[in-house]
């Protein structure tokens, strides 16, 4: 079975109103509270919509992205519409460089208790409210061995378009879940055996490699916060550790996405 392919030459075909404004504040399909999308973007990103639970109604492209998906499409029933690139930057509202776009429904948000199960290293995520730095974790952690990401308040949308493909597609591919009573749903974790490691430029903290060493065995989740101020009071206290990265030249702390990968690699080394 081949691909659904269907060539389109009106960028007014209703159609295509699932990839329509994507630079638009207000209108965008992916915002939650509009037509709540999901946007792959790029030919990577679309291959890893396709291996995830996010299943893709419909795509929008050009021939020769087309061509490079060729395998990935055999027996996918969504349409593939093909477009010029000057009829797809008529549609979303700039010239897309990496030339196809998919889309699909949000499916079901996954509990805590669902993307907990079974793991053995996650981060918590606390006020991450920039949509790089959001995508950059999850492409850390996809990289470095954590099994899940959760998020408590003030984070910004990890199925953003722009998070979406900064994270090369892992945000589709990495559980996650919303704490629903932050930060008393820290005690779900402490209850399930994880040890809540609190991440801190604070020089009284142990090290992170201090910290991981008595806790090769143990499951661990990682928690960041935003730039900036970092995580609250109220949650360091929650935590079973705080722990810093060493620094020199006089430098506090470095990008949440950094400092959450070095984390991960820390943790990954020991458990090599």
């Amino acid at each position: 079975m081949t691909a659904n392919v269907i060539d389109v030459d009106d960028p007014h075909d209703p159609r295509l109103d699932d990839f329509r404004d994507l630079n638009s504040v207000d209108r965008r399909p992916d915002l939650p509270s509009g037509r709540g999308l999901v946007i792959a973007e790029g030919v990577l990103v679309v291959q890893r919509m396709l291996a995830s639970r996010f299943t893709p109604h419909a795509m929008l492209g050009t021939e020769r992205r087309l061509a490079e998906l060729s395998a990935d499409l055999d027996g996918v029933a969504a349409p593939y519409y093909r477009a010029s690139a000057e009829v797809m930057a008529d549609v979303i509202g700039f010239h897309l460089n990496r030339g196809v776009l998919a889309a699909a429904r949000r499916p079901e948000m996954l509990t805590l208790e669902e993307v907990i199960d079974g793991a053995r290293t996650i981060a918590v995520l606390e006020g991450v409210n920039d949509h790089e730095n959001l995508g950059s974790i999850f492409r850390n952690a996809a990289g470095l061995a954590v099994d899940a990401v959760i998020f408590g308040a003030g984070c910004a949308d990890p199925l953003y378009r722009r998070a979406v493909r900064v994270s090369m597609g892992h945000a589709l591919l990495v559980p996650f879940a919303r704490a629903q009573n932050w930060p008393q749903d820290l005690n779900i974790l402490r209850d399930n055996g994880f040890e809540i490691i609190a991440m801190t430029p604070d020089p009284r903290a142990l090290t992170l490699a201090e910290a991981l060493d008595v806790r090769r065995d143990h499951r661990v989740a990682f928690m960041v916060g935003a730039e900036g101020p970092g995580l609250t009071e109220t949650v360091m206290r929650a935590s079973d550790a705080r722990v810093r990265i060493p620094m020199s030249r006089g430098t506090d702390s470095l990008n949440v996405a950094t400092a959450a990968a070095l984390a991960f690699y820390e943790r990954a080394r020991d458990n090599g």
